[in-house]
């Protein structure tokens, strides 16, 4: 199907792009949702008059999406599945999955709107991207668990980890900067060496100034 974008579409095209799609990717997500027009002769000439007030309909959508972006900063989704002792799920946790989870949290969005790197099999903490508008994205934690206890285990072991990592990193870095302590000294001292060569050199040019002779002429009388 021939298309008019109304907003920019990730990987599609920019708004007033004209696009071929699938029909169903049409009919069942940009044409609902208001992101695209049939490509049709009235559909053209709607868009050529009113597209600056697209335009700030497109901006405003973009605001929105921020403004939403802000609230679901930091959102968590616990996800409670059954799994085996090796932590595989008996199932798998989807886009879908993502999508229904987050709407059900006060955020309706599209399984389309949902990136995750792959199909979930197993417990954990995973890390997905909503995406709320092209060019707003937002990311968030989907906790695997079987339990609402063992997803808070969970989400408590990660935090230890990473203020474990951080200490690390921070030691490292003191243990680099000790390293580095004796060569800055080694370093302060050769200049304060230089320092004071050249002040012993300026005391001895002063005392020789001082011994040398002084030619008196003596005015006639």
């Amino acid at each position: 199907m021939e298309i008019i974008l109304l907003e920019r579409i990730e990987k599609l095209g920019q708004l007033g792009d004209v696009v071929h799609v699938k029909d169903g990717y049409a009919r069942n997500y940009l044409l609902p949702q208001k992101k695209a027009l049939r490509a049709t002769e009235e559909a053209h000439a709607y868009f050529k008059t009113e597209r600056a007030k697209i335009e700030k309909d497109s901006q405003s959508k973009r605001e929105g999406a921020a403004t939403l972006a802000e609230q679901m900063s930091g959102l968590e989704l616990v996800m409670v599945r059954q799994a085996g002792e090796s932590g595989q799920l008996y199932g798998s946790v989807s886009a879908r999955d993502i999508a229904v989870a987050v709407s059900v949290s006060g955020y309706p969005i599209d399984r389309r709107q949902v990136r995750i790197n792959t199909v979930i099999k197993s417990l954990g903490l995973y890390q997905a991207q909503v995406r709320l508008h092209a060019e707003v994205p937002v990311e968030i934690t989907v906790n695997v668990a079987r339990s609402e206890e063992e997803a808070k285990l969970q989400a408590a072991s990660v935090k230890v980890t990473s203020e474990a990592r951080d200490g690390m990193k921070q030691t490292a870095d003191i243990e680099e900067i000790l390293e580095q302590a004796p060569a800055n000294e080694l370093l302060a001292g050769e200049a304060l060496a230089v320092a004071g060569t050249g002040k012993v050199l300026a005391d001895e040019a002063s005392a020789i100034e001082s011994s040398a002779p002084i030619d008196v002429v003596a005015e006639d009388s």
